[in-house]
Order: structure tokens, then C-alpha cells, then sequence
């Protein structure tokens, strides 16, 4: 994927109250896909424009972004990293090292200076994180207590419900199964409780069948459209789709008994967790970008819903075999326009007692 990458720092006294803002479009549409802001607090002009584009570089490394051509309206900035500058002032050398790493994960790189009036979208999410801060300190917004700034996107992340092979407990990725009358029954439980949840703005689902059927339940209530996501489709299990933990394990030991520990290791024919990962991460992107700040209902299956609570956690992959989600089971992840997240609720199934 080639993108470009805006960004933008600002300081109200240099130094002063300090707030970044950076945008992830694709090159050759050039749809946003991304975008991210913060406040970092008293710091120079220089210090805001660096951490806004480490903000970008992050914003465009979680969109497994090959190609970037970076656009600032720092001179400073683009010629020291650029090289042809020379980086001397302390404050921002380790600022440059950290945007240098980030930038030697892209297979190519470039930094261009542009004007500021072409700079406008990436310079007015900085001026927002700073006005955010303003307004806490001035009482209409109190920070949160992790030290996150601005509104989450809250991600009401619901589970499918019952479908045949979940009673057999079978692997079931790809395969297209609908809801049983049981699973009907528990959507309908989830969606009573869930309608009844202030500010949904959007339903979100994978388009595997069993989720658009329990998304749809939800929106029968609330009078809300599902929109379906492919990045949220679970894992392709291969040529372990409808077999049992026992049967995969008999087909193929190896494989299996690494796969077990191994988010590298693919099933025959499959996808790793780590690919699994990688999508999810990029599906969270563009969510966010078009709904940031607002509370939306996410129905998915348990990898894609694990993933989403690992990269809110910010854990290692052992998570994912650590985790238990109940069919229908409710978590909530809050992601932060400064890169905070939070957990506040995990596998939540009373609706069903």
C-alpha cells in the first residue's frame, strides 16, 4: 500500500501548551485513512511537529503501509530527517531516532515540505488536542484517569451466537453457517440489552452469516444499519474448517501441537493468528478514522474480538490462548486519539441468565 502521511505540531508560547495532529491518506485515491492527534503537555513548536509525525509513521505501520511520502510544513523537521540537516538540540534527538526506526520498517521513505495552507487538515487536529486541553483544564472535560486525552471510540464488541458447529465445537472460520434457534434466541437476549445502550452510532459486523445474523437482531431494535467489515471475519482454519480440536490434532500433529503456541504458525492452507492480527489492526484503523469518538457495536468471532482486547491491553499473543469468549459474550475497548486504550468489560454474558 503507498500512502501519504500530513503532519503537524503546534505550541501556544514556544514552549507552551503543546498538541500534535497527523493524517494517513492513500496515494492514489487519497481517502483519509487514518487520522490521530494529541497533547504533549509545555513543549516547543519543533518537539510537537516531531511527535506528530511519529504519530503518522505509527498511524501508517498499523495500516501495513509499504510505500510513504511523508509532507510537513516543517523545514526542520523534513531536512533532518531527510539527513541533510543535522539534528544538534537534545530535546529532539531522541524524538528523531524514534521517527528514524519507525521509518525503516516502509520498503521507501520520502519527505517533502509543503506550505502550511496545504497542511490544514493534519494542522487543525493539532489546534483540536490542544482546545481539548484547554477545555479540561478549564473544567469541561476532566482527564481521564489513565492520562488519555480526547473522546474514545468505544468498541462494544459482541460475539455471534450459537451455530452448529460451535455445539460440536468445531473449528469454524470461513465456512458460512447460520444461526441455530438457540443462537437466535441468544442474539435476540444480546440485542434486548444492548438497544437499551445510550449513543450506538453504528453497528459494525463481519459478513460471515452467523454475525450479520446476531448484527441484525441489534438493528431491528435500534433502527441502525449493519455495516459489515471483512477485516472482521475470523481466521481461515484451512483444511481444519468443521474438524474437532481432536481431529485437527490427529491430521496433523506438528502443525498443530505449534499452532498452539505459535501465532506464526498457519493451519494447512490457512491464516496465522499474526496475519489475523495484522488485519484486525487495520480494520481498527479504518473504523476509527470514520467513527472516531463515537460508541459503535462491533459483532465479530472470538480471534478478531481477542485481537481487539490484546491491542487495547497492548499484551503479547500469549493472550489469545489465555482468553475465553462465551457465544454472545460482550466486551468493551475505549481507543484514545493519543494511542491510549482501555479495557472495561471482557466476555460480560448475564443477558443470558
Amino acid at each position: 500500500m503507498k500512502v501519504i502521511v500530513e503532519a503537524d505540531g503546534g505550541s501556544r508560547g514556544n514552549p507552551g501548551p503543546a498538541g500534535y495532529g497527523a493524517v494517513v491518506r492513500d496515494k492514489l485515491s487519497g481517502e483519509t485513512l487514518a487520522e490521530r492527534k494529541g497533547f504533549i503537555g509545555v513543549a516547543t513548536n519543533n518537539v510537537a511537529e516531531y511527535q506528530g509525525l511519529i504519530a503518522g509513521l505509527r498511524a501508517a505501520q498499523e495500516l501495513d503501509a509499504e510505500t510513504v511520502d511523508v509532507r510537513m510544513d516543517s523545514k526542520l523537521v523534513v531536512e533532518q530527517m531527510a539527513g541533510r540537516w543535522k539534528i544538534k538540540h537534545p530535546s529532539m534527538q531522541p524524538l528523531a531516532r524514534e521517527a528514524q526506526q519507525l521509518a525503516r520498517a516502509f520498503q521507501k521513505i520520502t519527505y517533502e515540505w509543503i506550505p502550511r495552507e496545504r497542511n490544514r487538515q493534519a494542522d487543525r487536529l493539532a489546534n483540536e488536542a490542544m482546545d481539548g486541553e484547554k477545555q479540561a483544564a478549564e473544567g469541561d472535560k476532566q482527564p481521564h484517569w489513565s492520562g488519555a486525552i480526547g473522546e474514545p471510540t468505544r468498541l462494544i464488541l459482541l460475539r455471534h451466537g450459537q451455530t452448529k458447529l460451535s455445539i460440536e465445537r468445531r473449528y469454524s472460520g470461513r465456512g458460512d453457517h447460520e444461526l441455530t434457534e438457540l443462537g437466535l434466541q441468544q442474539a435476540e437476549k444480546a440485542a434486548r440489552r444492548l438497544s437499551e445502550v445510550d449513543g450506538v452510532e453504528a453497528i459494525i459486523s463481519s459478513p460471515l452469516q452467523r454475525a450479520t445474523q446476531t448484527a441484525q437482531a441489534l438493528a431491528s431494535k435500534t433502527g441502525l444499519e449493519v455495516v459489515t467489515h471483512q477485516g472482521l471475519i475470523e481466521t481461515d482454519f484451512g483444511t481444519w474448517e468443521g474438524l474437532t480440536f481432536a481431529e485437527a490434532a490427529e491430521q496433523d500433529p506438528e502443525i498443530h501441537r505449534r499452532w498452539l503456541s505459535d501465532t506464526s504458525q498457519k493451519p494447512p492452507g490457512g491464516e496465522s493468528f499474526d496475519e489475523v492480527h495484522a488485519r484486525v489492526r487495520k480494520a481498527r484503523t479504518e473504523i476509527i478514522a470514520k467513527f472516531g469518538g463515537k460508541t459503535l457495536v462491533v459483532v465479530s468471532h472470538v480471534t478478531p474480538i481477542k485481537t481487539l482486547l490484546r491491542q487495547a491491553l497492548d499484551v503479547g499473543p500469549q493472550f489469545l490462548f489465555r482468553m475465553h469468549l462465551d457465544l454472545t459474550g460482550v466486551s468493551i475497548a475505549e481507543f484514545y486519539p493519543d494511542g491510549h486504550a482501555s479495557v472495561k468489560l471482557v466476555n460480560d454474558t448475564s443477558h443470558l441468565g
